[in-house]
């Protein structure tokens, strides 16, 4: 289980990569594979060269269904069935990464989804144990990770909340879905001195962390703001905080909150060539986030996900303020700088894109503000704000969502 398939916006945030698609011999998998790792994997900043290699070894396209391969290695979410995706290979490759695999590693996965994250830490580890709670997810991913022979990987069916304890202890612990707090069986299931990468914390207001196990008991380290599916089961169950779908806002929309001992703020994940400035003066006072990039097509953008009912709320309000120095559009028609909205349905189908392509050229603060019809079966939305693709720079400040319309009761 791992992020939600935001399709359509990630298609846009991640630029067009490749000119071809592969479609029957060996070879054009692993050129496309390698320019991946090298745009979008290396360039965005993983350097442990184990896991570089890993990432460039393993056949992303093999774990998607068939629909979806020409997709395969684009640096994006894709569907796998039953609401879950397959996680975009830069996260796959940073969650490795802050996990330090080493040779003699017994590794614990918590949702093994389509088998992609246990095959990249296959030849990295000694053994990979890997727990799935949605049974066909489960029984595919086994077949499809022993059809490759990927020996060391074993797979379960079962909720990952309670571990896997027949085969604890485990060195490491790697979790691709979010609960609220961390299990305990999962702290007990650590060896001591052992780490663990999770996403932990409200529906719609997770960090990435990583734990290091010290005399028994856990030693936090924040990483960054991500999105992850919750992680269900009995962990859905001891939820503390349920997110109002009737009263959509974002967090941190004024860059003032920052994850721990870090620079990077709270809420906003998938940041690419994004950086907090606070140094210029801004119309609502403090930070605000700056984009900047001078090759055409580059990715320049930060997202976050919220909650929104639409069988209750007909219409969204954004606003924002915003500054731009020497903006022009990329290559394409879609890579002009501005914000971006995608409406996601119960399964986390994509129902609707919105784009507001508002910058260009160069000009001083403004505000705008804009007015979104929300789609009936909207339950989840994305926002996207930056340069998408188009080049100079751009800056903004006290970005707002709040319902505009509720719909009248039937």
């Amino acid at each position: 289980m791992n992020l939600p398939p935001f399709l359509s916006l990630l298609s846009v945030l991640v630029g067009v990569v490749f000119a071809s698609t592969p479609v029957e011999s060996s070879e054009p998998y692993a050129a496309v594979r390698n320019q991946l790792v090298d745009l979008r994997i290396v360039a965005a900043g993983i350097r442990n060269p184990r896991v570089i290699d890993a990432l460039r070894m393993t056949p992303r396209h093999e774990f998607v269904p068939p629909r979806e391969r020409k997709s395969a290695y684009f640096d994006m979410a894709l569907p796998i069935g039953h609401g879950q995706t397959i996680s975009p290979p830069y996260i796959v490759a940073f969650m490795t990464e802050q996990l330090d695999p080493q040779p003699s590693d017994r590794v614990l996965e918590i949702g093994t989804g389509s088998g992609y994250q246990a095959a990249v830490l296959s030849p990295l580890v000694k053994s990979v144990y890997s727990i799935e709670i949605v049974e066909p997810l489960g029984q595919r991913a086994a077949k499809t990770l022993k059809r490759l022979a990927y020996e060391n990987v074993f797979t379960k069916i079962g909720d990952g909340y309670a571990g896997w304890q027949e085969h604890a202890p485990f060195d490491k612990i790697i979790v691709t879905c979010s609960p609220e707090e961390v299990p305990e069986p999962l702290v007990q299931q650590l060896v001591d001195e052992g780490m663990m990468v999770i996403p932990v914390g409200e529906r719609f207001e997770q960090t990435l962390i990583r734990y290091k196990k010290v005399a028994g008991r856990l030693q936090r380290e924040n990483l960054q703001a991500t999105f992850f599916v919750p992680m269900t089961g009995r962990s859905e169950t001891k939820r503390k905080v349920l997110p109002n779908l009737k009263i959509p806002a974002l967090i941190n929309g004024n860059f003032e909150e920052f994850i721990e001992k870090s620079v990077r703020p709270s809420a906003w994940y998938y940041l690419r060539l994004a950086t907090i400035d606070d140094q210029s003066e801004t119309p609502a006072g403090g930070n605000a986030m700056k984009f900047a990039n001078s090759t055409a097509g580059r990715p320049a953008h930060a997202m976050q996900a919220f909650g929104v009912d639409g069988q209750a709320i007909r219409e969204l309000e954004v606003s924002f303020w915003l500054r731009a120095q020497r903006v022009r559009p990329g290559r394409f028609q879609d890579e002009r700088a501005g914000i971006l909205v995608e409406f996601y349905g119960n399964n986390r189908q994509a129902v609707s894109l919105r784009r507001f392509p508002v910058a260009s050229g160069s000009f001083d603060w403004k505000q705008l503000t804009f007015r979104i019809r929300v789609p009936a079966a909207t339950q989840l939305a994305v926002i996207g704000i930056g340069l998408f693709g188009a080049t100079g720079e751009v800056h903004f400040d006290d970005v707002k969502i709040h319902s505009a319309k509720n719909r009248q009761k039937k």
